[in-house]
């Protein structure tokens, strides 16, 4: 009985169908739309290389800063500040004190610098390995040390 009435509902069912058509959905195959999806991955190629780009910048940034930071850095940086300290002092008692000498010269790293004295200033004249010349008038005759 039960066969019977899923057979006369199926008989006065209207079924509707129609034919099987295949359609690409991929604009680079149905050409609907292919111009946005170009440039879609375009732009999706172009931010990833960009990102690319300022990840590997940052990276040696961070690795500069990171080797400056070293406790090694830090006491050379340190240790070198006081040697140019000492050094620009040594330099200052011996173009200041009353030795007689009027001029001399000496070189620092590939530069030379000359000096003279006139009893009331000093004029510094350092030229550099490139050949530039800067010159420099220092008066001490009325400072009072």
């Amino acid at each position: 009985m039960k066969k019977l009435i899923v057979g006369l509902i199926l008989l006065n069912s209207n079924v509707l169908a129609t034919e099987l058509q295949f359609q690409f959905k991929s604009p680079s195959f149905n050409g609907m739309g292919y111009s946005a999806h170009v440039l879609t991955i375009e732009n999706l190629e172009a931010t990833r290389r960009q990102k690319l780009a300022e990840d590997k910048k940052a990276e040696a940034i961070k690795a500069a800063s990171d080797a400056k930071n070293t406790n090694l850095a830090k006491f050379l940086n340190n240790l070198e500040s006081r040697i140019y300290a000492t050094l620009s002092q040594k330099i200052a008692e011996e173009l200041f004190k009353d030795n007689g000498a009027t001029s001399g010269a000496f070189d620092i790293s590939g530069n030379n610098v000359a000096w003279s004295s006139d009893g009331s200033q000093i004029t510094l004249r350092i030229t550099d390995p490139g050949g530039s010349v800067t010159e420099v008038t220092v008066p001490y005759g009325s400072l009072a040390w």
